[in-house]
């Protein structure tokens, strides 16, 4: 048996025929060692070159953990003493949220308390704040204004019982104002107290002779002083109001004569929704205060 290149060399003889025979030749020592020092250093450069991989690997791990923590705000990269401490973490996300006391807006301010006492109707009083312009339409019809008056004295613009009535219940002023159309007119007369409940007083008071004066003059002529006129009373808040209506030639009304009805039906109506008009405004100002 050589330990040249090759396994055992066995005779032709087949198997088992003949017995090996061994050769008297020396090993190559030489070539032996050479063949060594070529496989280690195949082993020392497998070694080396496995190492340098194994560096690149780690290399290129670290570098994806950083650029995976730049896309995070760089928290591996922050120190200890900037990341937030455990107590300032919320342990618990999915309890309710906060919550708030229910509210709602005050009622709105009722107008007809600002007119209903003295002591919160404070606006300017006058008869032009009731009555302003030249004219008055109501619909399609256009009322001419006349002339206009105001009394502290209220008796004295009063007629039949009407006198007494303003006097009994404290009237404080009486303001009065007269339209005029195709030969019919109108007085309407303000009558102010302090209080919703003597206003009211002088309403109930008042009977079919309780008649305001009327008013003549800025190209009205006098009327209803001895024809039969037709008259209205009525009150809101702390103002009662009344009218007196009928023809400028002194003839009297009858229940046939449509025209002076819807008159007097025309500025009581209008009259009233001055009243109320004016305690909306110090309603709406009071509110906005």
């Amino acid at each position: 048996m050589s330990f040249g290149q090759g396994g055992p060399q066995w005779g032709s003889g087949g198997s088992g025929s003949q017995q090996p025979q061994w050769s008297n030749q020396s090993p190559d020592w030489a070539a032996l060692a050479e063949a060594s020092e070529t496989r280690n250093r195949r082993r020392r450069w497998l070694l080396v070159g496995g190492g340098a991989l194994a560096t690149i690997a780690v290399g290129t791990a670290v570098a994806v953990a950083v650029v995976s923590a730049d896309g995070n705000e760089q928290a591996s990269n922050r120190p200890a003493s900037e990341l937030p401490a455990s107590a300032d973490i919320p342990s618990d996300t999915t309890g309710p949220g906060p919550s708030f006391e229910e509210t709602s807006a005050p009622p709105p301010l009722d107008p007809k308390d600002f007119i209903s006492d003295v002591k919160k109707d404070t606006a300017p009083l006058a008869p032009d704040t009731f009555f302003p312009g030249t004219q008055l339409t109501m619909g399609e019809t256009v009322y001419k204004k006349g002339a206009i008056a105001s009394t502290k004295t209220c008796a004295s613009a009063a007629q039949g019982t009407l006198g007494a009535v303003l006097t009994k219940n404290d009237c404080t002023r009486l303001m009065r104002v007269t339209y005029e159309k195709d030969g019919v007119a109108v007085t309407v007369g303000v009558a102010v107290f302090d209080t919703e409940a003597k206003a009211l007083r002088a309403k109930t008071d008042a009977d079919d002779k309780s008649v305001v004066e009327s008013l003549s003059g800025e190209g009205v002529a006098v009327f209803c002083r001895s024809a039969i006129c037709r008259s209205t009373t009525n009150s809101y808040g702390r103002y009662a109001y009344f009218t007196v209506a009928g023809f400028t030639n002194g003839k009297d009304v009858t229940q046939k004569d449509a025209a002076v009805f819807t008159t007097g039906d025309d500025l009581a109506e209008f009259t009233f929704r001055q009243i109320r008009r004016r305690g909306e405004a110090q309603a709406s100002e009071a509110a906005n205060q």
